[in-house]
């Protein structure tokens, strides 16, 4: 069996004082170019209830990335081809100037992850590239999704979770009735919104998914890919749990505390169902697949 020490005596360590001598102007011209990204994404995109999971998506992205600093620093400089960093600068860049220009924040949210893979393959080669491609992968989370495909896959999602959570709660004994997205239980009536059950709220719980893997860190093939095939019905079933919890609140409480605080609260507890979920199934699968994990100092 091959094992790979980071500490090996062919990786260099080099202090961090060293390191910021180089880094220190690339972050400020990143900061430079993005910081008004974000501060536009703050008052606009991330303030919806739909794609305000984008400033949490950035930080997790970050500290991933973080996590792996003394991998990227053990790692020999100067490694990269110009070649190829110059062709995902080729993309990154004009994607930000057609983005910031034009006011496409999906262009200008994208484009970061090509001038940052860029840098990165310029400074530590192919090598780090690999290392930090999880956290840059995950910046995909966060880039907003465009509105008409947003509205073509959330109304047959809606649809589903509407259907079943109308089914679950009839079979339950409650007086409910459904007319597309609308449930009717008792006097009141309740709009399935696209934030309860949309394409956003599921991509979400993906990345949530993904996550999850990537602590885990499981190496077997088999195990990881089952997982991922359990994402999108561990997705499907939180949402179908938040809106019967929502429907149950409004039903007994009444409309003011459905739509209210605890409308809020469900969207934790969307959340907690789908970790509780996966925690689930995993374990399930560990059952019939080994937990081997990767065993990686990150510091």
């Amino acid at each position: 069996m091959l094992k790979v020490s980071v500490s090996s005596p062919t990786a260099r360590s080099v202090p961090w004082s060293n390191y910021w001598t180089v880094w220190l102007p690339l972050l400020v011209a990143f900061a430079l170019m993005y910081v008004p990204t974000y501060v536009g994404l703050s008052q606009t995109v991330w303030a919806s209830a739909e794609q305000g999971h984008g400033p949490i998506i950035l930080a997790i992205s970050f500290w991933l990335a973080w996590r792996r600093r003394e991998q990227v620093a053990a790692l020999p400089d100067n490694e990269g081809s110009f070649l190829v960093a110059g062709l995902l600068f080729a993309v990154g860049m004009p994607l930000y100037l057609l983005g910031r220009t034009q006011q496409l924040d999906s262009f200008e949210v994208l484009s970061q992850i090509f001038v940052l893979a860029a840098v990165c393959h310029l400074m530590k080669g192919s090598a780090g590239l690999r290392v930090l491609a999880f956290p840059l992968l995950f910046m995909l989370f966060m880039v907003p999704l465009p509105s008409v495909l947003v509205q073509v896959v959330t109304t047959p999602l809606k649809a589903a979770v509407s259907y079943v959570a109308e089914s679950i709660m009839h079979m339950a004994g409650y007086p409910i009735a459904r007319s597309g997205v609308i449930l009717s239980v008792g006097p009141y009536q309740l709009l399935v919104a696209d934030a309860c059950a949309g394409l956003n709220s599921m991509f979400t719980l993906e990345a949530l998914g993904l996550l999850y893997m990537n602590l885990m860190g499981y190496t077997s093939p088999l195990r990881n890919v089952l997982l991922a095939s359990v994402l999108i019905p561990v997705s499907f079933c939180a949402n179908i749990v938040r809106v019967i919890i929502l429907v149950l609140i409004t039903y007994h409480f009444g409309d003011e505390a459905g739509q209210g605080f605890v409308h809020g609260f469900a969207g934790m507890v969307l959340f907690m169902v789908a970790l509780f979920l996966m925690l689930v199934v995993d374990k399930l699968i560990g059952k019939f697949v080994p937990a081997t994990r990767a065993h990686t100092e990150l510091g």
